[in-house]
C-alpha cells in the first residue's frame, strides 16, 4: 500500500509501519499500545484542528471508513462494544480513538488482552502489553478481514 499522506499524528501513533486502511481523506492505524484488542486510531488528512473545520467530503466519507472499521474489527475479534474518543488534547490534528470494547477477556496469539474499564470507561493508560511482532500480526489479521 502507497502512503498518500503522513501528518505528525499519524507519525506519532508508528505510521507507515501501523497504517491498516488510507481512503481519500482518512488513515486507520493500528494503535502501538493496546487499551483493549485492536485498538485503532483514525485519521483526518485535512489539516484542520476542528471536527468542524473538515469538508463535507471528509465527512461523507467518515461513514464509509466507520464502516469498515466496524466490520473488520466485528469479523476479527467479535467485540462487544465500540467506543469512538475524540480527545485531541495533546495531538492537534482531527483524530479519533477507536476502542473496542469487551465484556470477557479475548486471547491472540496466545495472549490474553484485557479490557479493564469494562463497563465504564476505556482505561488508556492500562495497555496489554505487546511488541512488535504482535502488533504485527493484528494489524495483519485486521487486513485479512477489512472489505
Amino acid at each position: 500500500m502507497g502512503v498518500k499522506i503522513l501528518n505528525a499524528t499519524m507519525q506519532k501513533f508508528g505510521a507507515p509501519d501501523s497504517i491498516i486502511h488510507q481512503s481519500g481523506c482518512w488513515s486507520v492505524l493500528l494503535r502501538p499500545a493496546q487499551p483493549t484488542l485492536g485498538a485503532l486510531v483514525l485519521i483526518a488528512h485535512e489539516p484542520v484542528q476542528a471536527f468542524s473545520a473538515l469538508s463535507s467530503t471528509s465527512f461523507a466519507e467518515l461513514q464509509l471508513v466507520t464502516g469498515q472499521i466496524e466490520s473488520a474489527l466485528k469479523k476479527a475479534f467479535q467485540y462487544d462494544k465500540l467506543n469512538y474518543l475524540m480527545l485531541m488534547m495533546v495531538d492537534p490534528d482531527v483524530h479519533f480513538h477507536v476502542i473496542p470494547r469487551y465484556a470477557q477477556d479475548r486471547q491472540f496469539n496466545g495472549l490474553t488482552f484485557i479490557d479493564t474499564g469494562w463497563p465504564g470507561q476505556p482505561a488508556l493508560d492500562r495497555v496489554n502489553p505487546t511488541d512488535i511482532a504482535i502488533n504485527q500480526l493484528l494489524k495483519e489479521k485486521l487486513l485479512s478481514c477489512w472489505e
